[in-house]
């Protein structure tokens, strides 16, 4: 992500007036002082990636590999000119006609070569360029290549390349290579070659594991002032840093006649040209590969040694590592990624050429270029900073920003102009809000970012809180990945692929092509995705979450309307509810449950899924269903009413609350129009969503028994076999709705038989098989003999959890249809003051008082 929080404003990193907060800025360099003070940051020339276009030194964190780079890479030969006596003789007959062979894709870097190095574990090949494969000139392995005067000349030329890449050679230089004599990589060290622009005498040494036979030639043209790994070789055999090449990216006056030009451009091709007319060049080709461009300015980087201030992670690095076995990580394969960036990291660059940021607080001596900097001169700089901001360092004198004791030497010293990296900028952004703001305190109990931040935001706050603090900034970490288009693609502006979070939110101007959605259905659809790595949105993804939205919606609507008459003092207590709402509210905790658990293992796809399913298929396609009947028919004071009410109630004020932290805009429209108030437990009633807390288990409701709870999973998944049942006699004409049908069911499991004829005569209605089937009438038969089946039209059999058979049979129902509950009844038609009524709906007329009419003028 481009900007990031810091301390109560977005600061975005590619703006060059950003204003930070003061106190922000005096954390900064409280963080820098005391891992200067301690020893971890010290100023030196080194290479470090260089951004031409920008002038600027610049992190890993700062560079992009974008597809399609490349490179005009050459396999050049330095002329050997003499080996150790340690060879015994063994490369002599070679010489002066020997060379070794390199490749590089950077060949201006040539003018800094200061060795070859070699892996001495491989083995190496005097090989002989004795003829061209095809007639007189060279026949490269492809179009994009070109071969060098070396190849073109008849004189006898020997060179040394890997044994194990000869055929490989061969095939690309189209060239016999014969190979006269084998050695190892061990033999060739402090052996000298002539370095083929200035004529210096330079040495063969040994690398590292760097140095392999995947590609290349097996020797490694070195060049410390260009490469890490180069100058860590360097090092070991103290090898001069050269880098001839200034700010601008060009070369300076040290490489004499390419002085001036752009190493990425005419000097790159003028150093081929020079080494082709000096028989150096082997071959040129056109080299694709992955090239480090600066993020900001899109441009192609250098490597580049240049004076710059570098914090030392060798001496917390164990503790840095030890820290993040102790953070929990999510996904949990994030800690493999930054191990491996942290376990390798050494040097960290912190220092910009900018005229904007955070400066480095030190001073330079006008004549020694010695630096001033410790405790008193890093505390005067943060109190002047703390009040006037970190603009103060570019616009006060030198004998202002020094300390008193130091004023009288002011003329003595000069302000340095660099700035501090933006990764130790945003690295010390714990140290600004957790160390400073009231009520928060180290660690944070969560960073989160996007999956390239391991080895940039997520790892300097780690090493700048272990340097100084000795833990890490975060107990937590969330890595997510990226959005991407419908078709998997990555978004641009040049493909007219981006999707405008506004856009998804208001909608755009023609609002039937795009219409806006709301920030809910945008919430929405971020709870619905693995995060953990790309996700995908388009038009067709916004619409099927908007469905959902609008289902989610309907529920809510539904439970509100159906609860407008209910009150905290119309509950029924948990014991003399129905075992169909004793069940539910079972269903209700483990949901509850549930997805507490996946908030806080920050698994919000898993509560999108587990809602999803609640809404869907517990509620609108079961319990909502089979309680339209006690919720419309029963009295309104009715104890079926009030009791199926107490778990609408419940479902209610637990669902919009597990949902408002995704949702909060619905879940407020939800509290603002429920019809009772919620009172939280000092007696106060809670005004908005986030007032009334989470809902808080009752363990009588998730203890439902465990046999009860198996018997109706049995039911729900025979009430699905029943519906088939009914469909097919619906489809033959038989019966319309499924309140016209009376169903048979018959099982030889005699523990499930005994639990079907209970049902069948429960206590409360709510429980008979007949209102979970929305069927009129529902008897268990004793078998299925012919006398007792033998008019029942449809039938059907399946096994319950795949092993006990039950029989299902469906006919019409019995009497006749209730005009008020639509019922059928053999008791319609007995009672004489409402003849077209049945027993059920005849006692709850029997009982209501009569409505007051208002008077018509």
């Amino acid at each position: 992500m481009a900007s990031f929080k810091r301390y109560g404003v977005w600061a975005d990193w590619n703006n060059p007036y950003l204003t930070l907060d003061p106190e922000y800025e005096a954390a900064q360099i409280e963080v820098f002082g005391q891992m200067a003070l301690q020893g971890y940051i010290y100023r030196g020339k080194k290479p470090v990636h260089w951004s031409p276009s920008s002038r600027t030194a610049l992190a890993e964190a700062e560079l992009e590999y974008p597809e399609g780079h490349v490179s005009r890479s050459i396999y050049a030969v330095f002329r050997m000119v003499s080996a150790p006596l340690s060879t015994n003789g063994l490369l002599n007959e070679f010489l002066p006609d020997l060379g070794l062979a390199v490749w590089t894709t950077t060949p201006w870097t040539v003018l800094a070569n200061a060795a070859v190095a070699v892996n001495a574990k491989l083995q190496y090949a005097v090989v002989e360029i004795q003829s061209l494969l095809e007639g007189d000139s060279a026949a490269p392995a492809n179009k994009k290549s070109r071969p060098g005067n070396v190849l073109k000349d008849q004189k006898k030329v020997f060179i040394i390349v890997a044994s194990d890449l000869v055929p490989t050679l061969e095939a690309k230089w189209g060239t016999k290579l014969v190979i006269k004599k084998t050695l190892a990589g061990s033999d060739l060290e402090n052996c000298s070659y002539v370095h083929p622009v200035d004529n210096r005498q330079c040495p063969v040494v040994i690398g590292g594991d760097y140095i392999t036979t995947e590609s290349g030639t097996g020797l490694v043209h070195t060049a410390p002032g260009h490469g890490q790994e180069d100058y860590v070789t360097s090092l070991k055999y103290g090898l001069p840093i050269l880098s001839p090449v200034d700010d601008e990216g060009k070369f300076t006056e040290e490489a004499g006649k390419f002085s001036g030009l752009d190493v990425l451009g005419d000097g790159n091709v003028a150093v081929v040209k020079y080494l082709d007319e000096q028989m150096s060049l082997i071959m040129e080709e056109s080299y694709e590969h992955k090239y480090p461009y600066d993020w900001r300015t899109k441009k192609p980087t250098i490597f580049r040694a240049t004076e710059q201030w570098f914090a030392s992670v060798e001496g917390f690095r164990q503790a840095a590592m030890d820290a993040i076995g102790q953070v929990k990580w999510v996904p949990p394969q994030a800690i493999n990624r930054i191990s491996a960036m942290t376990s390798g990291r050494s040097d960290w660059c912190i220092s910009r050429q900018r005229t904007w940021g955070v400066p480095i607080p030190v001073f330079y001596h006008v004549e020694s270029k010695e630096p001033l900097m410790n405790e008193e001169t890093i505390d005067h700089i943060k109190s002047i900073i703390s009040r006037k901001g970190s603009d103060a360092w570019w616009y006060m004198a030198v004998k202002d920003l020094l300390p008193a004791k130091y004023r009288d030497k002011a003329s003595e010293y000069e302000k340095g102009t660099d700035t501090m990296d933006v990764w130790f900028d945003s690295g010390s952004s714990w140290a600004a809000v957790l160390g400073k703001r009231n009520g928060l305190s180290l660690p944070a109990d969560l960073y989160l970012e996007g999956t390239d931040q391991h080895r940039g935001w997520f790892q300097s706050s780690l090493l700048t809180s272990i340097a100084t603090e000795g833990k890490a900034p975060y107990k937590s970490v969330i890595t997510h990945g990226f959005v991407l288009d419908e078709k998997g693609s990555k978004m641009s502006k040049s493909l007219g692929n981006v999707v405008d979070p506004q856009m998804v939110i208001e909608g755009g101007k023609n609002q039937k092509e795009a219409p806006g959605y709301g920030a809910d259905v945008l919430r929405l659809w971020v709870s619905s995705v693995d995060y953990t790595g790309d996700v995908m949105i388009g038009p067709q993804v916004l619409r099927q979450m908007s469905d959902i939205y609008r289902k989610l919606r309907g529920t809510l609507r539904y439970l509100l309307g159906n609860l407008h008459d209910w009150r905290v003092g119309n509950s029924i207590s948990y014991d003399d509810l129905p075992m169909i709402d004793q069940y539910a509210l079972f269903q209700l905790e483990n949901i509850v449950k549930n997805i507490r658990e996946s908030y806080e293992n920050y698994q919000f796809f898993k509560i999108f899924q587990i809602i999803q399913r609640f809404i869907i298929v517990d509620l609108s396609n079961f319990y909502f269903d089979v309680a339209k009947d006690r919720l419309y028919t029963g009295g309104t004071t009715s104890f079926t009413r009030r009791s199926c009410q107490t778990v609408l109630s419940a479902h209610l004020l637990s669902i919009v609350r597990v949902i408002a932290p995704i949702l909060p805009h619905l879940a407020e429209d939800v509290w603002q129009n429920l019809p009772f108030a919620y009172t939280l437990e000092d007696g106060s009633a809670a005004e908005f969503v986030f007032e009334s807390k989470w809902p808080v288990l009752d363990e009588k409701w998730h203890t439902f028994p465990v046999g009860e709870i198996d018997f109706w999973e049995k039911i729900l998944e025979l009430r699905t076999e029943v519906n088939k049942v009914l469909e097919v006699a619906r489809t033959g004409k038989l019966i319309g709705s499924s309140l016209e049908a009376k169903v048979y069911l018959f099982t030889d499991d005699a523990s499930l038989a005994s639990g079907l004829r209970e049902m069948c005569t429960a206590k409360h209605d709510a429980d008979t098989l007949q209102r979970i089937f929305i069927t009129s009438q529902v008897e268990v038969l004793p078998s299925t003999a012919d006398g007792l089946i033998r008019n029942i039209p449809y039938s059907g059999e399946y096994l319950v959890e795949g092993k006990d058979k039950v029989w299902i049979g469906v006919s019409r129902a019995e009497g006749s249809k209730c005009e008020r509950c639509w019922n059928y009844s053999t008791q319609v038609g007995s009672f004489v003051e409402h003849p077209t009524l049945c027993s059920r709906c005849y006692e709850v007329l029997a009982v209501q008082p009569i409505p007051s009419m208002a008077a018509v003028s």
